[in-house]
């Protein structure tokens, strides 16, 4: 091979080395979110992880993380938060109710197809440009 193959060889085993890592650590962060640090080490290092939790354990630990479901008191919480602010403030778009509550439209998305089926609050338009309005039934 000549300098200039060799130098592109090695040039393009350093970038994939550097890729494994940075794809190596994301999958160590992810892992360590999901389940804490021990077992993202084990399960990166090639180990295997520590066995599951009992199902009493798991019941009466905190839930955290994505796929939890939320307690219904924090999502009626939330809904009335949303309810109050639209009566207050009507015709805003989600992105700025968002900005203003310090909420995701993820957050929010349960309690406004409750509060829309309950007719407490109205929306005008469609995906991004739906505009929230007080509903009939708004107190």
């Amino acid at each position: 091979m000549s300098d200039f193959e060799n130098e592109i060889t090695r040039i393009v085993e350093e970038f994939v080395v550097q890729i494994t890592e940075i794809a190596r650590r994301a999958a160590r962060s992810t892992l360590e979110s999901m389940f804490g640090d021990d077992a993202a080490r084990g399960a990166v290092n090639g180990a295997h992880a520590a066995p599951a939790p009992s199902a009493r354990a798991a019941a009466s630990a905190p839930r955290t993380g994505r796929g939890v479901k939320r307690a219904p008191e924090d999502i009626e919480a939330l809904a009335q938060q949303f309810t109050a602010f639209v009566k207050a403030n009507p015709g805003l778009r989600i992105e700025q109710i968002n900005k203003q509550l310090g909420t995701s439209t993820k957050d929010l998305a349960l309690p406004i197809r409750k509060l829309e089926s309950e007719g407490l609050i109205s929306t005008k338009g469609q995906r991004r440009a739906t505009q929230y309005f007080p509903g009939k039934k708004a107190k």
